[in-house]
């Protein structure tokens, strides 16, 4: 990938390379290793049965938080299976000497919320989880991606993997967001664009003034759904705004390594003249608020839009999958998304659980009383999150108006831990995936911004949030 003139991913993928052979995969450093409780308990039985150590258990980092209930952190864990999957990671990471924030850490969370708030996450860096959502991290100029167990394996046993390099793909996305507007809709519109395999095969790197004038984790919930394009990651380079968010954080360079950190990363950004393979373009002017109607995340409309008619398309794969999934949702085709009754609305996961996302919502809720037919659940995506949270008086604030406000953890994104709908219950989440029973066996979830959440949670149907604004 060598040449005069290089996007942002080239660069961090030539820096990285280990070793290359044509027609193989190329041998790929890892500089970060994200490991939680579901996609490692194999990993380590591996490594015991190859009598293998953890190559640099300094570059690994766990935490438990997809089977850790929301529920006061005092109480058991009632699930069994939930139960086993926590206690293992603590008993492997003290087995193999990994740095873990488990249940009663102070910076337990939501993995790829943990990751950046402590500086853990860098530009340039390459990052690799169990974890489908690990494109997260890209908003730091990082290559980051998910990883299947038997990699998460020999991640840990090398520090190195095997990977084949993706194509580039711009996305550009100009213009500025209206009140209202938020990344969650950029993304959700990304995805509506070129559905659920527009960019497999590729890094995505986002682009343009709309993505500029994001804060660090508004770019975050960008970078973390490009898996729901098909892409491999999802990258945003590095510029003041980063530094400014990683400055002082727990594991940032300190003194002169900050400062030879800063110079190093300034040089990350996409060359003048560099070509991507592909490129798409965005007007960030004329974004509404999005909502995902069918389920997958391509299947997403504008708030004022319309549930499609199948037999406007022409494609008959597409239109039975529409069908299908009108089926599953209960929709009417080509009938309006608004107004449409909702039970349940969720706020958190790892693609809308930090700070900024539960000011949003509450500046919304404030004053205010949820619909009483509507449960409504607002989880924290770390240790940290809630502290912020109960400094600026966000819990009081929420319970005041009727919602159950939570420990940190993944809830109910997956269904864990009873944090999940009953069957034929809809759901607008700010969470990242509406798959069939992914929020509970017979759930129909709508994914949708925390601005849009709150302004359901208010009126107990799919509303505008920009008529409560």
């Amino acid at each position: 990938m060598s040449g005069s003139v290089r996007t942002l991913s080239q660069k961090v993928w030539d820096s990285h390379l280990v070793r290359e052979e044509a027609g193989a995969p190329s041998l790929l450093y890892i500089d970060l290793h994200l490991v939680h409780e579901v996609t490692s308990p194999q990993a380590f039985s591996g490594l015991r049965a190859r009598g293998l150590k953890v190559r640099r258990p300094d570059l690994t980092v766990a935490t438990t938080d997809h089977s850790i209930p929301t529920t006061d952190r005092s109480l058991p864990i009632l699930d069994p299976i939930a139960a086993n999957q926590v206690a293992q990671l603590d008993k492997n990471c003290k087995e193999f000497g990994i740095p873990h924030y488990g249940v009663h850490s102070e910076h337990q969370g939501i993995v790829h919320v943990i990751g950046p708030e402590l500086g853990f996450t860098q530009p340039g860096m390459t990052v690799v989880c169990g974890d489908s959502h690990t494109a997260t991290h890209g908003a730091f100029g990082a290559l980051a991606f998910g990883i299947g167990t038997s990699e998460v394996e020999n991640v840990l046993a090398t520090q190195c993997l095997l990977q084949r390099p993706s194509q580039t793909f711009k996305v550009h996305v100009d213009g500025t967001l209206r009140p209202g507007i938020t990344a969650k809709d950029i993304i959700l519109a990304f995805c509506a664009k070129v559905g659920i395999g527009g960019g497999t095969g590729t890094v995505l790197e986002y682009t343009g003034a709309a993505i500029r004038a994001l804060d660090m984790e508004g770019r975050m919930t960008v970078c973390n759904m490009s898996i729901e394009a098909g892409a491999r990651a999802g990258m945003i380079a590095p510029d003041d705004t980063t530094f400014q968010y990683l400055h002082g954080r727990p594991f940032s360079p300190k003194g002169a390594d900050w400062d030879a950190a800063v110079a190093r990363w300034k040089r990350l950004p996409t060359d003048d003249g560099a070509r991507f393979d592909r490129e798409v373009s965005i007007d960030g002017d004329s974004l509404e608020p999005m909502i995902t109607w069918g389920t997958n995340p391509g299947m997403g409309v504008s708030i004022s839009g319309a549930v499609p008619e199948p037999s406007s398309i022409s494609d008959p794969l597409e239109r039975d999958a529409v069908a299908k999934a009108l089926s599953y949702m209960g929709l009417e085709a080509g009938k309006p998304i608004l107004g449409r009754p909702v039970n349940v609305v969720f706020i958190g996961s790892c693609t809308n659980s930090r700070i900024t996302d539960l000011r949003a919502a509450a500046a919304v809720l404030k004053g205010r009383k949820v619909n009483p037919n509507v449960r409504v659940m607002v989880v924290p995506g770390s240790m940290e999150v809630k502290r912020q949270a109960i400094a600026e008086g966000l819990p009081e604030l929420f319970r005041e108006a009727g919602c159950d406000y939570r420990e940190p953890g993944c809830s109910m994104c997956i269904a864990m831990n009873g944090d999940q709908l009953q069957p034929g219950e809809y759901s607008v989440s700010t969470s990242n995936r509406n798959f069939e029973g992914r929020q509970g066996k017979g759930g129909r979830t709508f994914l949708a911004s925390p601005l849009t959440a709150a302004a359901a949670a208010l009126t107990g149907v799919v509303t505008d949030v920009r008529t409560i604004l």
